[in-house]
């Protein structure tokens, strides 16, 4: 039985039929209470510690409410998974799917509980000072990143994860089409900086994992040894594409100090950490691959998270999110298309 009839969001999910799921599909469960904890909301997926005895597993499911047809696809994750973790285990290893039935009200899935830290808004005072932290974390987030990246995905069996040929193209015209059907008359012009993408575009010169989401706050890291990194999470929009999208969209998430707010939490702009610059420089370091191009990544980096904003926004705007949260993201999503123009003009890295 469970510890409480009153688990968290209780109200969309029947926590007695999940625990009887979860002992019907994993085995060796401890005969012990089942406890529930959520993690702290993003913007996207919801997610749940699930905790038997000593026994720890993690529950996905998408957000509350109605979402966009074929968004937060979580039978694609998991099976993603299943095959990513078999190449590379810092991905979590998937335990067991389900489309919901009487459980809840949105399908899900179970998987292995990476254990360590995620560092989100803030270090824990405990971890370190980001002075002599900052540098040993940064230069982990590209060791992995490189490693990932290093995965022969024909060798791995990956081929069916993603369509590499025209990846860049799909993305690019993509991310136009959805921003701009959720455009708003207090966002800036985008027709510029648009054209310039699809103007600019480069050639793919290979394909690799693409995770399509690495960002610090994605990462778990070793409590114990700073820097070591026990896991990647969130591998939801994965795929088989360029890897030069990841670095850019990386590179547009690692907010250094004088940047305006982007609407995200930011913990790279502390003294310690790489900057923007010295990030590219390690990676092609590290990779040997050529950045040449990266100016059209980063930017299109930062377009791309101005897009992800603007969704979240203009749901809130015409009223289908209540959340609060959500009505300075303008600001943000204006400082983030400033920021693609200043990366398309040469004046930011």
């Amino acid at each position: 039985m469970t510890t409480s009839q009153d688990f968290v969001d209780h109200k969309y999910i029947n926590w007695e039929l999940f625990e009887q799921f979860l002992r019907e599909s994993v085995e060796g469960l401890p005969d012990k209470l089942m406890d529930v904890k959520k993690f702290s909301e993003g913007y996207s997926n919801q997610t749940y510690l699930i905790q038997v005895g000593e026994w720890e597993g993690v529950m996905r499911r998408p957000p509350f409410g109605e979402i966009p047809p074929k968004a937060h696809d979580m039978e694609r994750e998991h099976n993603l998974l299943k095959k990513i973790n078999q190449a590379f285990d810092l991905a979590p290893k998937p335990y067991v799917y389900s489309e919901g039935n009487q459980i809840m009200d949105k399908h899900f899935y179970i998987m292995e509980k990476k254990n360590g830290i995620v560092i989100d808004e803030k270090i824990p005072s405990w971890y370190g000072k980001s002075e002599d932290i900052g540098g040993i974390i940064s230069d982990q987030v590209i060791e992995t990143m490189v490693k990932m990246q290093a995965i022969d995905y024909r060798k791995a069996n990956l081929e069916g994860i993603g369509k590499p040929n025209g990846y860049l193209e799909r993305q690019v015209h993509g991310w136009i089409k959805r921003f701009n059907r959720s455009k708003t008359d207090d966002v800036h012009s985008l027709e510029q900086l648009e054209q310039w993408f699809v103007n600019s575009m480069p050639t793919t010169k290979e394909s690799t994992i693409v995770h399509n989401d690495f960002k610090l706050n994605n990462i778990v890291l070793d409590e114990k040894v700073v820097g070591k990194v026990n896991g990647i999470i969130d591998w939801e929009l994965s795929t088989i594409g360029d890897p030069m999208t990841d670095l850019g969209s990386t590179v547009a998430y690692w907010g250094e100090a004088g940047d305006p707010d982007l609407g995200i939490n930011v913990v790279t702009d502390q003294p310690g950490f790489y900057s923007r610059r010295d990030f590219l420089s390690r990676y092609a370091e590290k990779s040997g691959r050529d950045l040449s191009e990266i100016t059209f990544y980063v930017a299109f980096g930062f377009y791309k998270l101005a897009g992800i904003l603007q969704q979240i926004y203009y749901r809130w705007k015409i009223g289908e999110l209540k959340d609060n949260r959500f009505k300075e993201l303008n600001h943000s999503i204006n400082n983030l298309l400033e920021m693609a123009e200043l990366t398309s003009q040469n004046r930011l890295l």
